[in-house]
C-alpha cells in the first residue's frame, strides 16, 4: 500500500492544516477525510452504495465486534471483509483496544498476554494480544490496520496514564513485528498519554522511532472538553511527521473536526452522524435539527435546501417528524443518509477552502454554528 501526501500546504505560521491524498490499491482517499463507521460490517441504516454516493472514500470496521460475531474465520472464508459486506471502498479496522475498555463485563490487562476479557454478548472469555489483534485484522483483509493499544478511561492519575502509555508502546512494537511487511496494507501507530503533554510527546517520539505508515491520536473524545482536546493537538501538531497521515480517533462533531483540521489532522471517524440519524437529530448547513420536536409537525420545508444528492429534500420536516414519532424504520434511514452526506460535504468544503486559501474564514464562519 502506498501512502503518499501531495498538495501539502500550510496556510499560516501557526496551524498546519493541509490537504493530501492516501493512495491504496482499492482507491484514493482525499484528506482531510471522514470515515463512516461500519462497526459490524455494515453502516447501520444505509446501503453501502449510498455511502459511496455521499462521497465517502473509506469506512471503518471494528475488530472487537467482528471477532465476537460472526467470527473472523467466517469472514475470512469468503475472502475478507470487503467480500463479506460487498464493499469496494478501502477499510480501516481498529484494534479492539477501546472496546476492551468500554464494553467488557470483566477485563484484565496482562503485559505479556494482552487483554483478557468477557464478551458483552454472552460472557465468553477472550484473549486479545497485540499479535492476535494483527492476525485478526489480516484475516479481515482490511487496508489500514491499527496497532493494539490500551485506551484508559479519562484520568488525572499521572502514574496510571504513564503506565498505560508505556504498555501501549510495548504493544505497538509487538504489533509492528507481527504485521511485518505488506505492500498492500498500512499499519498505524496510536499516540496515548491522556491529557499530559510530556507523555503524549514521549509516546509520539517512540512511535516515530518504531516507524509506522501513519499516526493516530487515541484516548481523546473520552470525556475531556473540546479545549482540552485542542490543547493536546496544539502540543502534537509540530511534532507529527509531515509526510504521514494523522488520524484523530473517534472524533467527532462538525466543530471538533473543523478545529482539529486547523491543527493538522487528516482523518476522522465517529458514530455521531449515524447514531444521531437513528435518534432524530439531523445535521444541516444551518445547524442541528431535532426532528422529533413538535414545532416541525406543520413545517413542510425540506431539511436543508443546500442538499441536492439523493433527492432527500422531497421529504418534508413534517413527514420526517411523523416517521420518527411513529417509529418507522424509514425515518432512521433518511436521516442517517442525510447526516453522512452532510459530513462528506463538510469535508469536501474543508478541502476546497484549504486549497483556495480561505480555510480560516470558513472555520470562523462555521465553528460555532455546526
Amino acid at each position: 500500500m502506498t501512502l503518499k501526501k501531495f498538495n501539502f500546504n500550510v496556510n499560516n505560521s501557526i496551524y498546519n492544516y493541509r490537504t493530501g491524498i492516501i493512495e491504496t490499491h482499492r482507491g484514493v482517499i482525499n484528506t482531510p477525510a471522514f470515515m463512516p463507521v461500519g462497526t459490524q460490517a455494515t453502516v447501520k441504516g444505509a446501503f453501502i452504495d449510498d455511502i459511496i454516493n455521499t462521497g465517502s472514500q473509506i469506512i471503518l470496521s471494528n475488530t472487537y465486534h467482528l471477532m465476537i460475531r460472526p467470527g473472523v474465520d467466517r469472514i475470512a472464508s469468503v475472502g475478507g471483509l470487503h467480500e463479506f459486506m460487498n464493499c469496494k471502498l478501502p477499510i480501516l479496522t481498529d484494534s479492539g483496544g477501546f472496546q476492551v475498555m468500554s464494553l467488557s463485563k470483566f477485563n484484565k490487562i496482562d503485559r505479556e498476554k494482552g487483554a483478557i476479557f468477557q464478551s458483552h454478548i454472552d460472557g465468553k472469555t477472550f484473549l486479545l494480544s497485540p499479535e492476535e489483534s494483527i492476525r485478526i485484522q489480516k484475516k479481515l483483509n482490511s487496508d489500514i490496520v491499527m496497532v493494539m493499544d490500551e485506551c484508559p478511561k479519562k484520568s488525572n492519575d499521572y502514574k496510571k496514564i504513564k503506565e498505560s502509555m508505556e504498555l501501549s508502546l510495548y504493544w505497538a512494537e509487538r504489533s509492528k513485528n507481527e504485521f511485518g511487511y505488506n505492500p498492500h496494507k498500512a499499519l498505524f501507530g496510536i499516540v496515548q498519554g491522556g491529557l499530559f503533554n510530556d507523555l503524549r510527546l514521549k509516546s509520539l517520539n517512540q512511535l516515530i522511532k518504531i516507524d509506522f505508515d501513519g499516526y493516530a491520536i487515541g484516548g481523546l473524545a473520552v470525556g475531556e472538553s473540546q479545549k482540552q482536546m485542542f490543547d493536546i493537538l496544539d502540543i502534537l501538531k509540530n511534532h507529527l511527521p509531515e509526510n504521514k497521515p494523522r488520524y484523530l480517533m473517534g472524533v467527532g462533531t462538525p466543530s471538533d473536526i473543523l478545529g482539529a483540521v486547523k491543527r493538522g489532522i487528516d482523518m476522522f471517524d465517529c458514530v455521531l452522524p449515524t447514531r444521531s440519524g437513528r435518534t432524530g437529530l439531523a445535521f444541516t448547513w444551518n445547524g442541528k435539527i431535532q426532528i422529533r420536536n413538535s414545532k416541525y409537525k406543520k413545517d413542510n420545508s425540506p431539511l436543508d435546501l443546500n442538499v441536492t444528492k439523493f433527492d432527500i429534500n422531497k421529504y418534508s420536516k413534517n413527514y420526517l417528524n411523523h416517521l420518527f414519532n411513529t417509529n418507522e424504520m424509514l425515518a432512521s434511514m433518511i436521516l442517517t443518509l442525510n447526516n453522512i452526506n452532510f459530513y462528506q460535504e463538510l469535508m469536501s468544503e474543508i478541502r476546497k477552502n484549504i486549497k483556495n486559501g480561505t480555510f480560516d474564514q470558513f472555520h470562523d464562519k462555521y465553528i460555532n454554528l455546526l
